[in-house]
């Protein structure tokens, strides 16, 4: 995240919650979902280079995270992120719009695709991929349990206080072991931490793990849309990972193209790590500009 890079910031209700959102640019819509630990703001290389190409690039703050609402009786499952974007599309676009999804966006993104791919003009996913390989990966991969160690940490009570320890020395952890040797702006991580400075939106982060990876937790009234996950999706799609990427390994995007039947144009990036789209920001823009101009 640049210092010197100002956006436009807007908001609506949306889907029972005051969502907030970044955006630059104007015409054709993309909305760009953030992931965990991030803001919206971790897509300002995109934003830049999309709005320069003509596009109205819009990047909310997911649910949980402030100043989009964090309500403690609130799925944060999956289900309920395809959700938030599918209403999102429907307040901000009459047209079919890009969806660009990075860790737990990709993931919202992958559900809206499999649910409204009539609202979805193309895919762009970016560091957790679509499929067997990696949903088996958490029960069959002893390498990839290893790195998936803090889903099973935030499962605990206790572990707000865990994270905010020592100034939130354990969300640095993460991006450093996600991607090793990327010098990142001190100041975006300093943004993650004030979020997570309210435990409203602290907990609703980790709530993200409780709900969707335990049944437990799983909301009743999305049980259909659950149901769906792992459905082929039709959407052209473009997906990016960093071949160094330490949250989740380059082996799980294995045999994803098998689930789109329509395309999928896959991308390694050899010394990037899971925040790709900020460690090499040049080339994924021209990746997603050429995914773009190019014909379905």
């Amino acid at each position: 995240m640049s210092s010197t890079t100002t956006f436009e910031m807007n908001g609506a209700r949306v889907n029972g919650l005051n969502f907030h959102w970044i955006e630059q640019g104007a015409g054709p819509l993309v909305l760009a979902l953030h992931g965990f630990p991030d803001t919206p703001h971790t897509f300002c290389h995109q934003m830049a280079a999309l709005a320069a190409a003509g596009y109205r690039v819009v990047a909310p703050y997911m649910r949980g995270y402030a100043p989009t609402d964090a309500p403690p009786e609130a799925p944060y499952e999956h289900a309920a992120l395809t959700q938030d974007v599918l209403a999102l599309i429907d307040g901000l676009s009459d047209e079919p719009v890009i969806l660009i999804g990075h860790d737990w966006g990709a993931s919202a993104a992958y559900g809206t695709a499999v649910l409204a791919p009539e609202k979805i003009a193309k895919l762009i996913t970016i560091a957790v991929p679509y499929g067997e390989k990696l949903w088996n990966s958490w029960l069959v991969n002893p390498v990839q349990q290893r790195r998936s160690w803090y889903i099973y940490f935030f499962q605990l009570p206790w572990a707000e206080e865990a994270v905010a320890y020592n100034n939130f020395a354990l969300v640095e952890r993460l991006w450093q072991g996600w991607s090793p040797g990327w010098n990142y702006p001190r100041e975006s991580l300093e943004a993650v931490k004030a979020i997570f400075r309210q435990p409203a939106s602290l907990t609703a982060a980790l709530n993200y793990y409780r709900h969707s990876f335990n049944p437990a937790n799983h909301a009743p009234a999305l049980q259909p849309m659950r149901e769906r996950q792992g459905e082929p999706i039709l959407v052209p799609a473009l997906y990016i990972h960093g071949e160094q990427d330490g949250g989740i390994g380059v082996e799980t995007t294995a045999g994803m193209e098998g689930y789109f039947p329509n395309g999928l144009e896959k991308q390694i990036l050899p010394a990037a790590g899971h925040f790709v789209h900020q460690e090499q920001p040049e080339q994924v823009n021209r990746l997603l500009l050429n995914f773009l101009e190019a014909r379905s």
